[in-house]
């Protein structure tokens, strides 16, 4: 895996800053520790961090075409490069290595932008036409990789892997964008295309951009798209047996490296599916990891030892500390941006195991997505078939009205939550999913900003990130919920949280069940097939049943949880107490600090839960601490 850079000039072919280059490709060193490259020309910078993968004797990037006229700089795998190189060796195309890097060059050259239409894989690539004087940007399909562009004032577009490289450029202003904070509250994360600094902006999933010599407008371009269109398949044997031959095949292409090889295994469904594949198609035991907690109630470690014990892998095990506070400011440093998901510090553990003794792990991410596998999903169909029984006109009224009365009980288990079940089914379907899974609630994001921040928001509402994709949205309510959460929560969240964690440790991540092919496949089967009976990723699950014991598909999911409610009652009571009142919010003029005193004082007395909301108090603060120079805070000031 690597990290990429570059600069263009869209408006002359002006030098380019050499120092700037290099100090843009130099921050992502922890991308790529093995090799190195920038190539300069009139008007175009690009640079390369490599972590070699295959080819590990060629490959160095920035890599061009025979006559030195396309250059490419690549961040992924391309995982069907062998039958794309002979295709283009076929069309004439000479290569000089084996890597899939150089593959690129030359399907531009055949297929122009229509190119990436033919890659299977997970990558982010910068090609440099210098006929056509055109800089071309692409994304994968998921978002497995990440992008970052902008464009300055002078003309010069500045693009990397990593927020961290744009900020290398002093000319970039470093304004907080009011609505960037709206989303990060709402969900945790800021959701492709924005990001937390104005005019700065991610490439979505599935995206191209195109940029040409003299062009005014960034219009970026999608190529893909989950299509959620029958695939055909009717009945369950059929499901099940496709499944498995698919998933295998997905796994089997990203089995190829010449470094060493394993997996991730937490002892849930998406792992052990994955290992399970594995290990029917390796001749040697496959290389295991997974971390356990000394709390019992979020270790889930003798699950993994079970299908480890099964398919007999070489596992490893390290516990970690269930207080391993030391991270919170390095993660703000490593993410960039804000980001809520405390789940980022073992996953953080996990990969720093997994590098001991591996260079590639293949995880389970997409799992949830693809076949409903959050408990959300459970909620949002329950409330969907109360919906259904009464019009809003009179559900609004009356479930307003009970949710109003109602005492909120955070600390309850979900179904003794009939707060927040009233306050969801007074609305309308997407409201209501909205509703059941922010952060902060509508009306506790209202409470917590200044009336100089609302102001500057003028009316922005976090759940116009779902909106803009509802157009394309499927209809169906809980294929509606899983598009919504795989153009937002499974890039934005999931795949940002695996590809920092693991290139922090130079690791590369491979996600077989985020497979494009395999996920086109998966969204056309039928609903009922994915949620029946009350049991989410039911045709996954069948389907696994030769391979996986009962104990490891049917039992209660856990996730990557850490006990914040207790820490912010006992060790980081002060911690947090000093990060929400002291003067590094106060400053920015976003938050108003009564109610910050408030959500304080009722969590640490035990009154109510605030656990998620002060970690993404408590992530911000960092944020703000370790990102921010003296300009951007008083910018931020400036706009409460």
């Amino acid at each position: 895996m690597c990290g990429i850079a570059g600069i263009f000039d869209t408006r002359e072919q002006r030098p380019v800053d050499r120092d700037l280059l290099n100090r843009m490709n130099q921050v992502q060193f922890h991308r790529g520790p093995d090799d190195g490259g920038i190539h300069i020309e009139p008007g175009v910078g690009l640079a390369h961090r490599r972590l070699s993968i295959i080819d590990l004797s060629n490959g160095h990037q920035p890599l061009f075409n025979e006559d030195h006229t396309v250059v490419v700089v690549f961040n992924g795998e391309i995982y069907n490069f062998p039958s794309l190189t002979k295709e283009l060796i076929a069309a004439g195309h000479q290569f000089r290595t084996h890597c899939d890097t150089e593959v690129i060059v030359h399907a531009w050259e055949e297929w122009g932008e229509e190119c990436v239409s033919r890659f299977r894989g997970m990558f982010a690539f910068a090609i440099w036409d210098r006929n056509r004087r055109t800089l071309f940007l692409a994304r994968d399909r998921l978002g497995i990789k990440p992008l970052y562009y902008t464009r300055l004032a002078d003309g010069r577009l500045l693009f990397g892997s990593e927020l961290k490289s744009l900020l290398e450029c002093s000319a970039l202003p470093r304004v907080i964008d009011p609505r960037a904070v709206e989303d990060y509250f709402a969900y945790g994360y800021v959701p492709d295309p924005r990001c937390i600094f104005r005019d700065v902006y991610k490439l979505e999933p599935g995206y191209c951009l195109k940029v040409e010599s003299g062009q005014r407008d960034l219009r970026p371009r999608q190529y893909w798209d989950v299509p959620f269109v029958s695939n055909g398949v009717s009945n369950e044997e059929d499901a099940r047996t496709g499944l498995i031959e698919r998933l295998r095949e997905a796994v089997e292409i990203r089995l190829i490296a010449e470094v060493p090889l394993g997996a991730f295994l937490s002892g849930g469904v998406d792992s052990s599916a994955v290992v399970a594949q594995m290990a029917g198609l390796s001749d040697k035991p496959v290389s295991t990891c997974s971390i356990s907690f000394g709390d019992p109630a979020f270790n889930e470690a003798h699950y993994a030892a079970q299908v480890a014990e099964q398919f007999g892998t070489d596992h490893q095990v390290e516990e970690v500390d269930p207080d391993d506070y030391a991270l919170i400011d390095q993660l703000a440093g490593l993410y960039d941006e804000p980001y809520a998901d405390s789940s980022a510090m073992p996953t953080y553990r996990v990969c720093e195991l997994a590098r001991k003794r591996v260079t590639v792990a293949l995880s389970g991410d997409g799992g949830d997505e693809n076949f409903a596998g959050y408990r959300r999903y459970r909620w949002h169909m329950y409330e969907e078939r109360m919906r259904s029984f009464m019009s809003r006109g009179l559900r609004k009224p009356l479930f307003g009205a009970l949710g109003s009365l109602y005492p909120k009980i955070d600390w309850a288990p979900r179904i003794f939550r009939a707060k927040s079940t009233f306050q969801a089914l007074a609305r309308d379907a997407v409201e209501g999913y909205f509703h059941n899974f922010s952060i902060l609630p509508d009306t506790m994001r209202r409470q917590l900003y200044s009336a100089g921040f609302q102001k500057q928001l003028d009316g922005y509402h976090g759940i116009e990130v779902f909106n803009r994709y509802l157009e394309q949205a499927p209809d169906h309510p809980l294929s509606m919920v899983q598009y919504l959460d795989m153009k937002t929560y499974l890039a934005g969240d999931i795949l940002t949280k695996v590809d920092r964690a693991s290139m922090a440790h130079a690791l590369e991540v491979r996600v077989p069940i985020l497979d494009h092919e395999f996920v086109e496949w998966v969204s056309g089967l039928p609903p009922k097939m994915k949620y029946s009976g009350g049991e989410g990723k039911y045709i996954f699950k069948r389907a696994l049943e030769p391979q996986l014991s009962r104990d490891i598909l049917y039992r209660r999911k856990m996730g990557f949880a850490v006990p914040l409610a207790s820490w912010f009652r006992g060790a980081l009571r002060q911690r947090i107490h000093d990060s929400l009142l002291g003067p590094t919010l106060a400053d920015t003029g976003i938050f108003n600090s009564g109610f910050l005193e408030t959500l304080l004082d009722q969590h640490q007395s035990g009154r109510r839960d605030h656990s998620a909301a002060l970690w993404s108090l408590l992530m911000f603060e960092a944020f703000v601490r370790n990102s921010l120079d003296g300009q951007a805070t008083a910018a931020m000031t400036a706009v409460g």
